[in-house]
């Protein structure tokens, strides 16, 4: 039988309604209830009722984005579909922790709440932004961040066409606009700062501290977990507070833990949450497997459609 790993999307895929039609279609999933006990505001109301803009502030995303992952991924359990990875892309990766028993649901949100806060601080006191760069190899990318002066660097490698480059708005601007002279398309992400950046490291020291403080327990997964630090198989769960501060400065190797699930003969990439950047990426970067996505009843129906 073909195996499947989970894969959980990431902050900017939110959208105001995401998640509606499949919690219409199963109310006996709770999650957003759940989740708003804990973060002491209606998620539901949030992701129903905002604005984009609202929606798009890292507090508010981060925990939605993370919530609508999960209302998917107890569908498809409820759908008997069985997994024996997961993987997300930056902050899908609690997502992944839930679903893959690393954080209970109440620890899962409690962090991710200390998480987007850290962020939002960090974002709001930073000068930063954000570009994906198409066209160029990951090493071109890396040279031409050198060459700009001020800070700028590659931040996500998402695919062998996708790469994300992050840092002070005047250089990251200046890199994009040496990308376009050199032919290739530079777009301008819409996020607070430079994630996963060294402009972050305030954002990490805050998170590592309160991470400390709350007594939060990480366990063993019970299935396989692929890691955005490593791209690669996480196996030692020790230290995660050190080691979750250290996510929020560090590339993201997407494309390494692609490649790694691949050669573990994965062959079915399920992405739960909302939009489908991540089925893109699969679908840019491996070859001969199946990539769908469930954020709605429509992708749900296509994505069973796999399993029977």
């Amino acid at each position: 039988m073909a195996k499947t790993v989970f894969l959980f999307s990431g902050q900017g895929s939110q959208y105001v309604g995401m998640g509606k039609e499949l919690c219409e279609a199963y109310p006996d999933i709770d999650v957003y209830a759940r989740a708003s006990e804990i973060l002491g505001f209606d998620l539901a109301e949030k992701i129903n009722n905002s604005t984009e803009e609202e929606l798009a502030q890292t507090v508010i995303s981060q925990p939605a984005i993370m919530a609508t992952s999960l209302v998917a991924f107890e569908i498809m359990k409820k759908n008997g579909v069985e997994f024996s990875a997961v993987a997300g892309h930056s902050l899908g990766e609690y997502a992944a922790m839930v679903a893959s028993g690393v954080l209970s649901f109440e620890d899962g949100f409690k962090v991710i709440k200390a998480r987007a806060a850290a962020m939002q601080k960090a974002a709001e006191n930073s000068d930063g932004a954000m570009y994906a760069v198409l066209g160029k190899t990951a090493e071109e990318i890396e040279e031409v961040c050198a060459s700009i002066d001020g800070y700028v660097v590659p931040v996500n490698y998402n695919s062998a066409a996708q790469t994300v480059i992050a840092g002070e708005t005047a250089a990251a601007e200046a890199a994009a606009a040496k990308f376009a002279e050199m032919g290739a398309k530079a777009v301008k992400l819409g996020v607070s700062s430079a994630f996963h950046s060294k402009l972050m490291q305030p954002a990490a020291e805050e998170f590592e501290a309160a991470l400390n403080e709350m007594n939060i327990t990480f366990n063993k997964p019970a299935v396989a977990f692929y890691s955005n630090l490593l791209g690669a198989e996480m196996t030692e769960f020790d230290g995660m507070p050190e080691k979750l501060a250290k996510h929020i400065v560090s590339p993201v190797k997407f494309t390494s833990e692609l490649a790694a699930l691949q050669a573990e003969g994965y062959e079915n990439f399920v992405e739960l949450g909302p939009n489908k950047v991540l089925t893109g990426l699969v679908k840019k970067t491996l070859k001969g497997v199946n990539a769908v996505n469930v954020e709605n009843e429509k992708t749900l129906g296509k994505a069973l459609e796999l399993f029977k």
